[in-house]
């Protein structure tokens, strides 16, 4: 894992706050556990996944590292408890919660802290989910604009493959098919918001966002369009604590 990018959004808070997508309900519904009463949404962000949680939990809690992100965050959702920490370093009391969801943030982790600190706060039984939105570069235009960003150095985020362990059972999968809208400018904030881009020197950056807008002026799906339809695929892994926390986790 590469620390500069890891540590990089709070640079680009805004602009991941207004670019980055949120979450379809069926997604968020499947990786929730039924009459789930009190979740934990570790690394938080600016909120994607925390809004789309709202609508069916009453009781939600978020955890975030970057400071950035967490002052975005209380801009956004100023009545939703926000916690300055990260997974290896959760600061809440022992099987507090029913669940633990990550939305696109579990490759950041070291699993062999993360996963038993997971386990700490979750009750027996509790499910740990991830979550990742996947541009769906089957279609032309957005194969495209994946070619042009990955001008910068991106990570593989191990989303088929997620590294969890005990004390967690087998994980399960399912994929979510949907479509994110979004403008022009919202497109633009979406890739500057990439960690591979903000760590960019800023004439590399320039020239990668520059493409990007020539790519929108030119392709018959998206030149002259108010509203860009960007089709992504969420991928999701659950799983549920199967044994006490003290277990070593891979």
């Amino acid at each position: 894992m590469d620390s500069t990018q890891a540590h990089s959004f709070g640079g680009a808070a805004s602009a991941y706050r207004t670019g980055r997508p949120s979450y379809p309900s069926d997604a968020v519904q499947w990786i929730l556990p039924t009459r789930a009463d009190r979740v934990l949404d570790l690394g938080a962000g600016s909120g994607q996944l925390t809004r789309s949680l709202i609508e069916h939990i009453p009781d939600v809690v978020a955890v975030e590292p970057s400071a950035g992100m967490r002052e975005e965050f209380t801009l956004a959702l100023p009545d939703t408890p926000m916690h300055a920490g990260s997974a290896e370093h959760i600061p809440l009391d022992d099987e507090s919660f029913d669940a633990v969801l990550v939305g696109q943030a579990w490759h950041w982790v070291d699993p062999v802290l993360a996963v038993p600190e997971v386990a700490r706060v979750l009750r027996s039984g509790g499910q740990l989910g991830l979550v990742w939105n996947i541009r769906d570069e089957r279609v032309d235009w957005v194969a495209e604009l994946g070619e042009i960003m990955r001008t910068g150095d991106e990570i593989d985020m191990r989303t088929d493959n997620p590294i969890v362990g005990p004390p967690f059972a087998e994980l399960e999968r399912a994929e979510f098919e949907w479509t994110f809208r979004l403008t022009r400018s919202g497109l633009l904030d979406l890739v500057a918001s990439r960690s591979y881009i903000i760590t960019m020197g800023s004439v590399s950056r320039a020239k990668v966002l520059a493409r990007i807008e020539a790519l929108v002026d030119r392709h018959p799906a998206l030149a002259g369009r108010d509203e860009i339809a960007l089709p992504y695929i969420t991928r999701c892994s659950r799983t549920r604590k199967t044994t006490v926390a003290g277990t070593h986790p891979i």
